[in-house]
């Protein structure tokens, strides 16, 4: 079992350095191979792209465009009346993937089209849902996949009742996925879903439950669309990550995690025990990244103990695993 692959997500960690550069040269030098970044259009594409460079990091992942922040906006893509600002903003997110140094050339997961049948199997999920996942792989994440963007899914409209307008969301969802799923086959890049908890986080966002967004990834049936389990977010909706994980890890391209309830490292007080979780991921075959997506307690880079002693006793992974 190859040890795990670590992000650092920088939109949260080093928060004692100003600027996106300074974050990644930071992230550099504490260890990690790669990085992700929730919004990074603040900066030029080029600029991310040399200071990710630099300090010797693969970027990972980023979010398409939240949309109107000061309306309340957080992601478009099940949001009705915003086609077209969620699709504008998915190709200004695929220009900074382009830039950022997303492969080019086919890789596994996306070779469903024209690959034989007997290369596909079903992925049986609960209450009768199925995936078809490609090759033999227990799941359709892996390292040298393509550049991941979370396609963020958005907001509940303010005053809406959630069960009145899902129908209608979750129409307008399908119908964006689709779209991006063309547009992100085209440059090898794969979308990713991430439920978002509402009882502590975001009360309003409209994607919040590991099984809704099996659904939705059913529905639109494209390998190239894929699951992001950040497991702070799981813990909070569903718990029973043990069994979620077996279950959902064959659509997953992409672990975040954070200590419950308070989002801090994964060594610090509260609900979840990491050593077993990353076990468990180990075991089941995951293969790509984890990213470090929590709220520092203090220095970053002092608290980042829990992920030199995982090194010191698992290893690193060799390039190309």
């Amino acid at each position: 079992m190859a040890p795990l692959r670590f992000s650092a997500n920088v939109s949260w960690l080093f928060p004692e350095l100003p600027g996106l550069p300074a974050r990644l040269r930071a992230a550099g030098s504490s260890g990690f191979e790669a990085a992700e970044v929730a919004w990074p259009y603040a900066e030029p594409p080029e600029a991310v792209a040399r200071a990710a460079r630099e300090a010797g990091l693969r970027l990972v992942l980023i979010n398409t465009p939240p949309g109107d922040r000061e309306k309340g906006e957080m992601g478009l893509g099940a949001v009705p009346g915003r086609q077209a600002a969620f699709r504008e903003g998915l190709e200004q997110a695929v220009l900074y993937a382009r830039a950022l140094g997303c492969p080019r050339t086919p890789c596994p997961e996306l070779a469903c089209q024209g690959e034989s049948k007997a290369n596909h199997r079903v992925v049986h999920l609960s209450k009768g849902q199925f995936m078809v996942a490609v090759g033999a792989s227990r799941h359709l994440s892996g390292s040298r996949a393509g550049y991941r963007i979370h396609l963020m899914a958005g907001r509940v409209p303010q005053g809406a009742d959630r069960a009145a307008v899902r129908s209608e969301m979750e129409t307008v969802f399908l119908e964006n996925l689709r779209h991006a799923a063309g547009v992100l086959a085209q440059e090898n890049l794969v979308g990713l879903l991430e439920p978002i908890n509402t009882r502590i986080t975001d009360p309003q966002y409209f994607l919040d439950m590991p099984q809704q967004a099996a659904a939705i990834l059913q529905k639109v049936g494209r390998p190239n669309l894929q699951l992001q389990m950040d497991l702070f977010h799981w813990q909070i909706m569903d718990g029973n990550l043990t069994g979620n994980i077996r279950e959902f890890l064959p659509l997953v391209g992409h672990v975040q995690v954070a200590q419950v309830p308070g989002r801090g490292e994964p060594d610090s007080p509260g609900e979840l025990n990491f050593p077993y979780l990353f076990q468990l991921l180990e075991d089941e075959g995951y293969k790509g990244f984890v990213g470090c997506e929590y709220r520092p307690l203090g220095d970053t880079a002092e608290g980042l103990n829990w992920l030199r002693s995982y090194w010191e006793r698992r290893g690193r992974p060799q390039a190309g695993q």
